[in-house]
């Protein structure tokens, strides 16, 4: 049986440079008519739940949600060349991901907040779709908690490849408590890193049994993923 690894996006592959926030403020704006009095709340959390907060937030109802996926995809699409100009990969990203994708019996994907669109647009600005298949990865308009998102992921995948099934072993990988409670709540593995906002021993105290710095050594991480999942 195949092993899923499912990374994280933002501060875990990529820096946004602030695009997220951006694309939540225009989102809003388009929805309601008004730009945001206050910044979305992001901390590892889900796109649904980042616009319900801005929602409640301002004392407003949240549209339905197609509408507001549809209007953070538009926002999203729109900020793709200022995502390359101001955003990048995170260092150690790329040789990370080929790496992985050379490990025989491993499907690598993503489990992200961002809706499935804005993932994209993220990876594709700085090359990294190629060695992901996002087909089987779960994102933010999947759920509400992180948790949610590990058995669409893991249905998605054994859909797609007959020796994968939706009790497969699973590793999360992330930079944030979030993630790393979104493993312990459904029973998956994880691999902290420690390149976003907190620091190692922060992710450490949240229950993470291995805390890498960053991606920048590839030995290292294939060898977090091999200790978690074989």
């Amino acid at each position: 049986m195949r092993r899923l690894v499912l990374w994280d996006v933002d501060h875990t592959l990529v820096e946004n440079a602030g695009i997220s926030k951006e694309t939540y403020a225009a989102a809003y704006e388009t929805l309601t008519g008004e730009p945001p009095l206050t910044p979305a709340r992001t901390e590892g959390r889900t796109d649904r739940l980042i616009m319900r907060g801005m929602f409640d937030d301002h004392r407003r109802a949240m549209p339905p949600w197609p509408e507001v996926e549809s209007a953070l995809s538009q926002a999203g699409a729109a900020r793709f060349q200022a995502l390359q100009e101001r955003g990048c990969a995170l260092p150690g990203a790329v040789e990370a991901l080929k790496a992985v994708g050379r490990m025989d019996g491993v499907v690598q994907s993503v489990l992200t907040g961002n809706i499935r669109g804005n993932a994209q647009v993220k990876l594709a600005a700085f090359g990294l779709v190629g060695w992901l298949d996002l087909d089987v990865g779960a994102y933010g308009a999947d759920g509400g908690d992180r948790a949610e998102l590990v058995p669409v992921a893991r249905a998605r995948a054994a859909r797609a490849y007959a020796d994968v099934d939706e009790r497969a072993p699973t590793l999360l990988i992330g930079d944030t408590p979030r993630d790393v409670a979104a493993a312990f709540d459904s029973g998956v593995g994880v691999v902290a890193v420690a390149s976003g906002v907190h620091d190692a021993a922060s992710l450490a105290a949240a229950g993470a049994p291995l805390v890498l710095p960053d991606l920048r050594d590839t030995d290292a991480v294939v060898s977090s993923i091999q200790r978690s999942l074989f």
